[in-house]
């Protein structure tokens, strides 16, 4: 029997739940239900379900509630059977903007119950959703296109009743109601599914449906049907309450009744108050009142209250309770479990999470309860119950731990950030670009160009002087976006005048001198002897058992890591790098913790008071229940407390010291310091990090940094450091509420009201150091009792100081400032924050600011305030929807990265490296290390000493004699306009293409052509050819491969000195070609060595002829050369 057919059989046993089918039985329509606790609720509504059948509308208070009910049913029913009906507007109606996710959810909830046939279904919905109108049933049916494998439908009449349903045409289709057309493929987004359709014509014949993934935008699974709805919010007519959509033959179960016939009406209400037609009005909302009139005929049954106009014929009591708090108090746990069984209860303990159940089991076997018993039931519910009458408790873990539970939807649309990422990313004409051997240029876009009657496509690059470079569309892998930290233009240099040569030049050799210092330092710090710290003990399971949120695998390897360097002999020196909020200070926590149990002292080294002290809060929170003695040095803190800190420090009686660099002093000297945490390190000034280095000579050393460290630059980044990465933000953390709103006193009393009256702060950006007062004016006029204040850059470090000083101390309601926010703390009280004038930022700066709420476990809410959408430019609009949808807490870590490029990279490579990243990109950049690490390996230097992430550039164990092949040829090979005609994403795919190395990777990248635009043609098979044919002219030495007029002829490494004309595999080719005199002819040119191959038509062919040269090249290598 499966955990949720266990649950569900014991609440069928309860004599209430017989009571309420026997009364149901008998025809009764209105009932109240009482002492149905947490997902007792939940829990009987599936277990009636799952007995009756039909069709049950489960209204809910709120949205979030709504959301919890719908994934407490998914998972006791068949979630394919439980649908989700929001609003189709943002937050409601009332505020009057669209949400096409909320439409998309709400039609296919509708459809649903137009189309139910048996069985069951369940619609979870809240007041919002309920008080919005509907299109009657028969509108809806004459709007719906119906499409079947194999109808008689020209793609033409499709696309007619498409424009007519009020469809966009667009290149890709990514949001609901849009097409695209790409000869007999139609992609289409209907209104009542969650993923876009293709479907492919065969003539006039309807060939095939699938459903596609809208970032990849491949093929997920194939339908034999779909139905095609359009936007019914636009529909003006024939509209009803959803209670009359569903008809009688429904069952309501409201959480409670007075509430959302109050909230229905007072919607209703603020429109009327807005001055808008009433007729108008109710043709777009329901009262409540009208709401239940319409439902008279269905059951309802109504828990904690009753509507006015339904009078309840019985009140049925099931006198269940909720969970008890147990603040993660485990002895109070143990206690009640114990406490429980005896009483005769059966203790479950829910979750899905078999790691969280041995935790628990660990805890209590490490603090001497061993004995206590709970039976684990692998579900997830919202809240746990204790069900008195069937001897049942159930407690859910997340609320044992006091995480925060998230939900996930069924039927949400699903983009992920590498679309947008992708979009940010395309190059647009005027951008600038870096070419490997010609340097910084501007983008002209692509070009088409003629040779003898044939055509093909190249890049367009500027330079000075009006000179024009056309670059191949096989070379685009030697062009690179340019990017930098600053937003200075780069220096654009006249072609072929060697200054970019020269510049290359000088950035290889720092990249090398850094790498030689690299190996060096290793070595020194391999001889140098360290503390070793013993294994975990009781205590430190303990602490991590109370860590409030659920681990990242990212984090645990980090913590894994730390905990092994500190246990090794060696001195530990470490850097944890993730964004705003994905636990490295945790990480720092657990550390300075088996630091502490170890009786070592630790010091906590950051770059401002606010943080030193926001620092010692967390400390002193995390380890409240341990005892640890924990102090802070900072400005805020009089001479007398100073002085009496650091003679209890010298002592011996402080465990743990916070504070700026002040603890870096001659009069601070700590007993005996083991380990050193330091956060944002390159905030330091110089002399601050020379200190630092005779301090940790020998102490375990941990730095922290928020900075997103490109993988790829890790090793020169680190100087001598291991590198941990936290890149997956933590799973079970809130969501920010993102909306976007139009500039409204409406929507800014409402989002501040809501905040004040749940003891929240909020914050109020505004850009403009001059309007803040006037900002203030306003915010005290429409929300009086509001307490503000203003905050800028102008302020000086005192005053700002103690401003954000009293707005964490809670001295006023309402921050009101320019984006100094961004560089600010967590304020854990402050979770509303209003960004207006959202348009002007960037993409880094808008995901910097809404970090900085959502930092506690209450939800949080970001709204960004802008002109109408007509009124803003292309790549706002899409900022602004990038920011919207990825509202995960550090989701679009990666987005960000594209807007802030490397503007902490730089910093941590020091001024030097930063110069030449601004100099040559840093793309461009990555590619010369790469190349430098290349050279050091030929150069016979020991990289042994290097941890494995700094040789990542070793790549395959194959040495490389040529970094590129050119290849010249007049067969034509590219993406025909009648193929794809789309620029942009014909150049996003000759991107990819060009950086294709592994043939697997090309032959799924040909599966997803065909998959998006059908059967290759052949300019496009030969343009994958010219991929495996530079692979193979690469891994053969060849500098250059030209294939015109049946004839290819191939050019070896030019320079003589090479220890490729030594190597094996020259030798081994040699051998090969030598004994095929009569298909291979070797020549001596200018001093270099050619060779012509005949018989050469095409580049299959070219590729075909190379391929056999490798493999019998290889397979000579490995007989020893003996043929």
């Amino acid at each position: 029997m499966t955990p949720r057919e266990q649950l569900l059989r014991a609440i069928a046993g309860d004599e209430m739940f017989v009571e309420l089918n026997r009364r149901l039985d008998e025809g009764a329509v209105s009932l109240r239900l009482e002492a149905l606790a947490g997902s007792a609720y939940t829990a009987t509504v599936a277990a009636t379900v799952k007995r009756r059948g039909g069709v049950h509308i489960f209204v809910a208070d709120d949205r979030d509630a709504a959301a919890y009910a719908a994934a407490d049913l998914y998972a006791l029913l068949d979630a394919e059977r439980v649908m989700f009906l929001p609003t189709s507007y943002k937050r409601s109606i009332q505020f009057g903007q669209a949400d096409a996710a909320g439409s998309v959810q709400r039609t296919a909830a509708l459809n649903a119950i137009r189309n139910f046939n048996g069985g069951y279904l369940v619609v979870c919905t809240y007041p919002e959703a309920l008080a919005e109108t509907v299109v009657d049933e028969r509108e809806m049916d004459s709007r719906t296109i119906t499409v079947r494998v194999g109808d008689y439908l020209s793609h033409e009449n499709l696309v007619e009743e498409l424009i007519e349903a009020g469809f966009e045409r667009v290149d890709f289709v990514y949001e609901p109601g849009q097409y695209s057309l790409r000869g007999g493929i139609v992609d289409l987004f209907s209104y009542s599914e969650s993923r876009p359709f293709r479907i492919d014509f065969f003539g006039d014949e309807v060939d095939s449906i699938r459903s596609f993934d809208i970032s990849s935008q491949l093929s997920k699974e194939r339908l034999t049907r779909v139905e095609i709805i359009p936007n019914l919010r636009e529909v003006e007519q024939a509209r009803v309450s959803v209670a009359a959509f569903a008809g009688a033959k429904v069952c309501y179960w409201i959480d409670d009744p007075l509430h959302m016939v109050r909230r229905m009406n007072d919607i209703r209400k603020r429109l009327l108050a807005d001055g808008d037609d009433v007729e108008q009005i109710d043709e777009r909302v329901v009262s409540g009142n009208l709401f239940v009139a319409d439902s008279r005929a269905a059951v309802m049954l109504m828990h904690r209250s009753e509507a006015q106009q339904r009078a309840a014929e019985c009140s049925l009591d099931f006198a269940t309770s909720p969970q008890p708090t147990f603040n993660k108090n485990f002895g109070l746990l143990a206690d009640d479990l114990t406490a429980r069984a005896m009483q005769g209860f059966t203790p479950y303990i829910l979750s899905e999470n078999k790691a969280q159940i041995e935790r628990l089991t660990n805890v209590f076997r490490q603090s001497g309860r061993a004995s206590v018993r709970f039976t684990p039931l692998s579900l997830t519910l919202h809240e746990g119950f204790v069900w008195p009458r069937l001897k049942m408790c159930c407690y859910t873990d997340h609320q044992i731990f006091d995480r925060y539970h998230r939900y996930r939807l069924r039927g949400e649309i699903a983009r992920d950030e590498s679309l947008t990422v992708a979009e940010l990313n395309t190059l647009k004409v005027g951008d600038y670009v870096v070419h490997v051997d010609h340097g910084v240029g501007r983008f002209g876009g692509l070009v088409k160009t003629v040779e003898n009657g044939k055509q093909f496509e190249s890049i367009k690059l500027e330079y000075r002087d009006g000179d024009v470079l056309l670059v191949n569309v096989h070379s685009l892998h030697r062009i690179a976006r340019y990017k930098s930290g600053d937003g200075e233009p780069p220096k654009i240099y006249k072609l072929g005048s060697g200054a970019w040569q020269k510049l290359k030049n000088a950035t290889k050799k720092a990249v090398k001198d850094i790498a030689r210092e690299l190996i060096t330092l290793y070595a020194k710090r391999k001889a140098t002897p360290g503390f070793a710290f013993s294994p975990d003990g009781y205590l430190q399971h303990e602490l991590e058992a109370s860590f409030e949120y659920e681990d990242t695998p990212d984090q645990q390897r980090a913590v894994e890591a730390v905990k092994q360097d500190m246990e090794s002999t060696r001195p530990m020196d470490r850097l944890v790098c993730g964004d705003v909020g994905f636990g490295k200070t945790e990480v720092a926590v657990r550390a300075a913790f088996k630091a502490v149990t170890d009786g070592k002292q630790v010091a906590i080294l950051v770059p401002t008071t606010i943080l030193s002290l926001q620092h010692y809060r967390t400390f002193s929170h995390r380890l409240r229940e341990f005892p640890v003695r924990i102090e802070h040095l900072s400005r805020t803190k009089s001479t007398r407390d100073v002085t009496a800190t650091l003679a209890d420090l010298e002592a011996g009686k402080i465990d743990i010291l916070i504070g700026t660099h002040k603890i870096l002093g001659k009069n601070v000297k700590f007993k005996d310091l083991g380990l050193l945490i330091i956060d944002e390190e390159q905030k330091f000034g110089v002399g601050a990090k020379e200190k630092l280095r005779q301090m940790s000579v020998n102490v375990d050393t941990l730095t922290l940094t928020a900075t997103p460290i490109p993988r790829t630059l890790q090793f020169s980044l680190m100087g001598s450091r291991d590198l941990s990465v936290i890149s997956t933000p933590p799973p079970n953390r809130q969501p920010i509420v993102t909306e976007s709103h139009l500039f409204g006193e409406e929507i800014i009393r409402e989002a501040i009201e809501a905040e004040l009256a749940r003891g929240g702060q909020v914050y109020f950006v505004h850009n403009r150091i001059d309007d803040l007062l006037t900002i203030q004016g306003m915010i005290a006029r429409i929300c009086p009792k509001a307490r503000t204040a203003i905050g800028h850059g102008r302020m000086n470090a005192q005053d700002m100081e103690k401003l954000i000083m009293d707005f964490i101390y809670g001295e006023f309601d309402v921050l009101i400032a320019t984006s100094i926010v961004e560089n600010g703390i967590d304020i854990p009280n402050a979770n509303t924050i209003i960004i207006d004038g959202a348009h002007k930022f960037g993409l880094s700066e808008l995901h910097q600011m809404r970090g900085r709420v959502g930092r506690s476990d209450k939800k949080a809410y970001c709204y960004l305030l802008s002109p109408p959408d007509e009124l803003l430019t292309d790549d706002a609009r899409r900022r602004l929807r990038a920011i919207e949808e990825f509202s995960d807490l550090g989701s679009g870590f990666n987005i960000a990265m594209q807007d802030l490029d490397i503007r902490g990279a730089g910093n941590l490579l020091g001024a030097e490296q930063s110069g030449y990243i601004a100099d040559i990109g840093f793309e461009t950049y990555q590619k010369i290390l790469a190349e430098a690490m290349a050279e050091l390996r030929s150069e016979g230097v020991d990289m042994h000493d290097l941890p494995d992430a700094e040789q990542f550039a070793k790549g395959d164990n194959e040495v490389r004699y040529v970094d590129d092949t050119t290849i010249d040829t007049d067969v034509q090979a590219l993406l025909p306009d009648s193929y794809i005609g789309q620029a942009a994403e014909k150049l996003r795919l000759y991107r990819e293409l060009d950086n294709l190395t592994r043939e697997e990777d090309l032959q799924s990248f040909e599966k997803r052509l065909i998959d998006r635009f059908g059967p290759l043609p052949r300019e496009a098979k030969e343009l994958m050819n010219v991929v495996r044919l530079r692979r193979e002219a690469i891994a053969l030495g060849l500098e250059r491969v030209k294939v015109k007029n049946g004839l290819m002829i191939v050019q070896f490494v030019a320079n003589q000195q090479s220890p490729y004309f030594k190597s094996d595999t020259f030798m081994n080719l040699l051998r090969s070609i030598t004994a095929r005199p009569q298909k291979f002819v070797l020549r001596q040119n200018n001093n270099r060595l050619a060779m012509t191959v005949r018989g050469i038509d095409s580049i299959e062919a070219a590729w075909q002829t190379l391929l056999s040269l490798h493999s019998t090249a290889t397979n000579n290598d490995n007989n020893g050369g003996k043929n």
